[in-house]
């Protein structure tokens, strides 16, 4: 059981940075729960709490970014009852306009099963 819970949330942390990766507002709407208690901590910005100011800081994201790739390591999934965990860190290269950056962040991704 406990082998089938963590495969179906590394399932949906692949998921979510798919849709990452492919600009994708529709799948993030999929993914994210519409609740007031989601919370967002992009790098560089001031938390965001409630799905409506999550949501839109993913629009603000999409729309500024021509491309973004990530190759994810030091993958750890923790499942405990209904809550997920999932911590790795991101190796992400990404344009906007002409210029490409890479970069490394260290990730929490917290999933719900509801």
């Amino acid at each position: 059981m406990l082998k089938e819970r963590i495969e179906e949330v590394t399932q949906m942390n692949e998921l979510f940075y798919r849709g990452f990766e492919q600009l994708d507002i529709a799948l993030m709407d999929s993914i994210w729960a519409h609740q007031e208690y989601v919370t967002c901590i992009h790098p560089g910005w001031s938390i965001r709490v409630g799905w409506p100011a999550v949501r839109d800081s993913w629009v603000v994201i999409f729309n500024n970014t021509f491309s973004m790739k990530f190759e994810l390591t030091e993958v750890q999934v923790q499942v405990a009852a209904d809550i997920a965990w999932v911590i790795c860190t991101e190796n992400i290269t990404s344009r906007v306009g002409e210029n490409e950056q890479n970069s490394q962040v260290v990730s929490t991704n917290l999933f719900e099963r509801i």
